[in-house]
This record gives structure tokens, sequence and C-alpha cells, in this order.
């Protein structure tokens, strides 16, 4: 099993910044080929905001792309979402998500990043 648990969420003023950690753990963390970060904004649908492999190839949504940025740390089986210039819009639960190599897909529990006008 894979353990996943979001930290760094917050309120911050449009404009601001937060850096998301991703930490995970579990008996077959060694398999996790791909980490994401969702995100669900009230009343909305759960979105993609950003993949990153192992090998460390990422892949921003549009929404974010010069803004946000993937990132991890293999050895500290840790995954990072830096986010600057945050807009009201980035409101939201963010996710992290992991999918090891056997096709398994694991979540955390989410962080609540807010945005004020």
């Amino acid at each position: 099993q894979v353990q996943l648990v979001e930290s760094g969420g917050g309120l911050v003023q449009g404009g601001g910044s937060l850096r998301l950690s991703c930490a995970a753990s579990g008996s077959v963390v060694f398999s996790i080929d791909l980490t994401a970060w969702y995100r669900q904004a009230p009343g909305k649908q759960r979105e993609l905001v950003a993949t990153i492999t192992r090998d460390g190839f990422t892949n921003h949504a549009d929404s974010v792309k010069g803004r946000f940025t993937i990132s991890r740390d293999n050895a500290k089986n840790a995954v990072y979402l830096q986010m600057n210039s945050l807009k009201p819009d980035d409101t939201g639960v963010y996710y992290c998500s992991a999918r090891s190599h056997w096709g398994m897909h694991y979540w955390g529990q989410g962080t609540q990043v807010t945005v004020s006008t």
C-alpha cells in the first residue's frame, strides 16, 4: 500500500505563492511511476493540474502553465507543487495522486488552498 499526505495549503492573497508538498510512504512506494496534483473547486469537477513521472518528466494544465511547477525528490519520496501568481480561480482542495506500475491508484486526503481577491 501507499499513503499520501499533502501539506502546505492555506489562505493567500491574489498574486501570492504557496508550495504544496506530498509525502509518500508505504510498503510499495517504490512501485509509483507517476504522481499528479489535482484540484477541486466548490461545485466543480476535480481537474488535473500537473503530473510528473519517476524520471522527472512533467506536464502542466494550460490554466497553470507558467505559474505552477511540479517537482519531485525521489530520495524523500516527495512531490511538490510550487504555485506562483495565484488567482482566486485557483481556490480549491488540492489532492495528490499516485499511480503504481501495476495500475493501482492512490489518493491523499487533500489540502485546502484559498486565494483571496
